[in-house]
């Protein structure tokens, strides 16, 4: 699936999946095997995040697009983390994602120098929680145990990723880095749930892809590029995954997930590129967006002497 070229020689090479189903759901690409499951990791989030809007989460704008990000820990994010527990009635303590220190260089780097630990409002994961737990006081729901797989948010939400990815329950359950549970789906299962909120006209579903195309910005980060993908690519859906596990979704109801094998992160924004630049997307802001996603440089010294590229067959 991808070349990493030093100096025009191919020192190492990615393999992985790549699928485009449509509005229907039929496949209309597949590269390499997209049948199998994968864990989505934060890609994920989305979907958790339409299983609490349609069980009474009731944010909206910045704050529903941080309930779905992989956030860079720069202030405007933890102040959104913030707002929705306190509107829960909630503080910081209530969290439960392991403590991190802010995944953008240089927040991270203020982070530090102010003296300041890992923390749970900092890490990546901390708009996803505060609105699990906002979903559960909303509902009655022990706010001690929402991470159990066994808990109603749990449960919820387990159903709503079966629902959008197809309809078969997750062939298995896990934990995630940031301690929620992860679910097991085919790849083609992500792609169909990606083409299915971004086509959405109503409803929660509509609710969370306008949330994300009009606050990118939250979704990631100053400097990301899903940010760029969601500012660039017109009412479309994205998120990124750790893993190597990319998704997005069009408006016209077509789906595009990728998987990188051995979960190395500097490949699934370059075949998600490559993928949509297959499918004939492009164009005006389009082309920023994917040349963010394709922007991975092999260095040597310091500078640039090569490029992770695309290989599609």
């Amino acid at each position: 699936m991808l070349h990493v070229v030093r100096g025009g020689f191919v020192e190492s090479v990615h393999r992985g999946a790549a699928v485009v189903t449509g509005p229907d759901g039929q496949v209309e690409l597949a590269v390499g095997d997209p049948s199998g499951p994968v864990f989505p990791r934060s890609s994920s989030k989305p979907l958790q995040a339409l299983a609490m809007v349609r069980h009474g989460l009731d944010t909206d704008g910045e704050l529903l697009a941080i309930a779905c990000a992989s956030h860079s820990g720069e202030a405007f994010h933890l102040d959104a983390a913030r707002a929705i527990l306190a509107g829960a009635g909630l503080t910081e303590a209530d969290l439960q994602n392991t403590p991190d220190h802010p995944y953008d260089e240089t927040a991270r780097t203020t982070w530090i120098g102010a003296g300041s630990p890992k923390q749970s409002i900092a890490q990546n994961c901390s708009g996803k929680h505060a609105s699990m737990l906002a979903t559960c006081v909303v509902n009655g729901w022990d706010t001690a145990t929402y991470r159990d797989p066994g808990h109603p948010l749990q449960r919820v939400v387990t159903d709503t990723v079966a629902e959008l990815t197809g309809g078969a329950a997750p062939v298995a359950i896990a934990v995630d880095g940031c301690g929620a549970p992860i679910h097991a789906v085919p790849l083609t299962g992500l792609a169909l749930a990606f083409g299915r909120l971004a086509a959405a006209t109503d409803g929660p579903e509509r609710r969370v892809a306008n949330a994300m195309s009009r606050h990118p910005e939250y979704v990631g980060g100053t400097r990301r590029d899903v940010t760029a993908t969601l500012r660039g690519i017109e009412r479309c859906v994205a998120k990124d995954g750790a893993e190597s596990v990319y998704a997005l979704g069009l408006p016209d109801g077509r789906g595009v997930a990728v998987k990188v094998a051995d979960g190395s992160p500097r490949g699934a924004s370059v075949l998600l590129a490559a993928v949509l630049r297959r499918i004939g997307v492009g164009g005006g802001t389009a082309d920023d967006a994917l040349a963010a996603l394709e922007n991975k440089p092999v260095l040597g010294h310091g500078e640039p002497v090569g490029a992770v590229v695309a290989a599609l067959p």
